[in-house]
């Protein structure tokens, strides 16, 4: 075995505390508050700057001090301990939040949110709790999931609509 290989698993001292299965990949997030990720790949949802599927776990580059993780369909998320939310994969459908439309292999920093305390990544589409109670979406909206009225899909948060009185 090279050494290079062995620089990728986890340390078995550094527990898991967390566990998150996407479409066909899979996250843990470990108590030094770093995010490991393994499975298919095709469109950067492991978040280590490549597309090469993993059949062990592999550290997503440049995140630190997570709190939260999520897993999409094709896509990740973290939640940091500042508040700020990156994410990382497939985002045909605007799923990163970066107000683009280009999927990403390393954590891209969602745009226009703070004060985030919860994550959750759905198929192809995100909601964010944030501290004053609103919710944030973002993502495939075909189906009005993202609860903000319409049925456009939107690649920068929107606050749904009607949650807070």
């Amino acid at each position: 075995m090279s050494g290079t290989g062995s620089t990728l698993l986890p340390s078995p001292s550094i527990a898991v505390t967390a566990i998150e299965a996407g479409g066909n990949h899979s996250l843990a997030l470990k108590s030094d508050r770093s995010v490991w990720a393994w499975g298919d790949n095709v469109t950067g949802q492991l978040g280590d700057g490549t597309n090469v599927s993993r059949s062990f776990p592999v550290k997503v580059s440049g995140l630190t001090a997570v709190v939260d993780i999520s897993a999409g369909g094709h896509h990740s998320l973290a939640l940091r301990s500042d508040g700020s939310v990156a994410a990382w994969g497939d985002n045909q459908l605007g799923q990163l939040g970066d107000g683009t439309n280009t999927s990403r292999n390393t954590p891209t920093q969602i745009i226009g949110l703070a004060s985030v305390r919860a994550v959750s990544a759905g198929g192809n589409h995100n909601l964010a709790l944030v501290g004053d109670g609103s919710v944030w979406a973002w993502g495939n909206n075909a189906a009005g999931q993202l609860g903000d009225g319409t049925n456009i899909t939107r690649n920068l948060p929107v606050k749904a609509s009607g949650l807070i009185p």
